[in-house]
């Protein structure tokens, strides 16, 4: 019986392999050599790999296509009020500046906008505090957009505050990703439903086989308040986002909290998403109140999603790592990079720019720190500075590049992150946000190990042969 069974399991292995392979080849990919690293997991891991591709390698867009263009175009002609915002490419700004712009503006119909004033938050609690004042004093409506929303102490603190706006009138709009919330059930959800918040779901489609697909995710953090305050970065909702989980310890974020401008570019990405999720169209003029110049801070927020042309994030980070002539620090959660990123950081640095990484030392993930190490000896050889953060969990998305334009978000330094999820950050053609930014990089590398080329090369075979098979991978991951 025993032999029968394995027969049947191996059996089932081989044609599963057989009819995936095509499938694999078939599906559009960018980079074929995203193509290969499922190719090698189906034939490496018979079954399980087959599943894994099911789940994280098929995308479903093109039936949606329509609807994000459609939501795009009704949204765009609501905004003419921002025209006035607007920055114009001059021979005046730094040709880095420039060039940033004029890539952007090709990329996506957000511009460049005067007049915000942009506050770089890195205390998660502060955060947390800032968004709950910010709840409190809203009058019109609140909305709200997150990839992880944990039903736990914070999670539930900050519902029963929405709970309570509703009941006062204010329009409360809450969407949360299907996957990376999939715990909010009804006991959470209904109260916020009873007190007349709009609740969706954002998922890649309406069947089981869509629903179950793990591309495809919303990866935002996004909070607009009466269309004049907004937050977006790296910190989802929940105790161990606040250093409340003895399990995970201190955690380290970065966020941003807007006024001006953008936040009304950040209310048209959460539209277009409300749209995409529940076919409702956001189009009422109160929800864009002209804006208020608030500040000095030239910035753009960006939206990047799956489309299949252009990723947005890929190209703009490129850009920036290729044109750096002085410095390039860059701190992300999530270092699997695309070949070319990883090329840019190793030519950059042999071409004397001053380049830096920090990464965190621990994940929930670990196969991703496994994977981040795969790079570290080219990275090292080529004069790239490596840090690891030992000081409990690291998770912002920040790149500052010749101290004069940064990018803070939500997109990681992976395939995931590049193009299969929908994010957003802000870039700010700004030399305060860039400070702001290094200085807190400076204060973090007190918490974090340099990792040096000669006691690199000096690990195990085994510990090599780990992070090289998990690199393996690094497209899929």
């Amino acid at each position: 019986m025993t032999f029968e069974w394995g027969l049947f399991i191996t059996t089932l292995g081989y044609l599963a392999t057989l009819v995936l392979i095509p499938i694999v080849l078939l599906t559009p990919k960018r980079h074929s050599v995203s193509s290969v690293a499922w190719i090698l997991a189906i034939l490496t891991i018979p079954i399980f790999g087959g599943l894994l591709f099911l789940l994280f390698g098929v995308n479903r867009l093109s039936r949606h296509a329509e609807q994000k263009r459609r939501a795009t175009a009704q949204l765009h002609r609501l905004l003419p009020e921002l025209h006035a915002s607007t920055h114009s490419v001059s021979a005046s700004d730094p040709p880095l500046h420039q060039h940033m712009m004029k890539l952007s503006n090709r990329l996506t119909k957000q511009r460049p906008m005067h007049g915000n004033r942009v506050e770089v938050l890195s205390d998660t609690n502060r955060t947390f505090g800032l968004i709950q004042e910010a709840i409190r004093d809203a009058e019109e409506t609140i909305h709200l957009e997150y990839y992880i929303w944990q039903p736990d102490q914070t999670g539930m603190q900050l519902r029963d505050l929405l709970i309570k706006k509703a009941k006062e009138g204010v329009r409360v709009r809450f969407l949360y990703d299907g996957v990376g919330s999939w715990w909010l059930g009804k006991r959470f959800l209904t109260p916020m439903i009873e007190a007349g918040i709009e609740v969706a779901g954002f998922l890649p489609g309406s069947s089981f086989r869509e629903r179950w697909s793990l591309n495809l995710r919303n990866h935002r953090k996004i909070i607009v308040v009466d269309g004049k305050i907004g937050f977006t970065g790296g910190m989802n909702i929940g105790d161990e986002y606040l250093g409340r989980d003895p399990q995970v310890g201190f955690w380290r974020d970065t966020h941003l909290r807007m006024e001006g401008a953008c936040v009304l570019q950040l209310q048209a990405i959460f539209s277009e998403d409300w749209y995409y999720a529940t076919g409702i169209e956001l189009t009422d003029d109160s929800l864009f109140p002209k804006p208020q110049a608030e500040g000095n801070t030239l910035a753009q927020v960006l939206a990047g999603e799956p489309r299949g042309a252009q990723d947005i994030f890929y190209t703009l980070l490129f850009a920036a790592i290729t044109d750096a002539n002085d410095s390039v620090t860059l701190t992300t959660s999530y270092f699997v990079p695309p070949v070319a990123l990883a090329v840019a950081l190793e030519t950059a640095a042999l071409s004397g720019v001053k380049v830096r990484l920090l990464v965190p030392r621990r994940s929930a993930h670990q196969w991703t720190i496994w994977a981040a190490r795969s790079y570290y000896r080219s990275l090292l050889e080529a004069g790239v500075r490596i840090y690891e953060y030992t000081r409990g969990q690291l998770h912002p998305k920040t790149i500052v590049v010749d101290g004069i334009w940064s990018l803070v978000g939500t997109p990681n330094i992976d395939t995931r992150s590049l193009e299969l999820n929908f994010e957003v950050a802000v870039a700010a053609y700004d030399r305060r946000i860039s400070d702001v930014l290094e200085h807190e990089f400076e204060q973090d590398l007190e918490w974090a190990e340099e990792i040096f080329l000669t006691e690199w090369n000096e690990r195990s075979r085994g510990t090599r042969l780990v992070q090289n098979f998990c690199r393996l991978f690094a497209p899929v991951m």
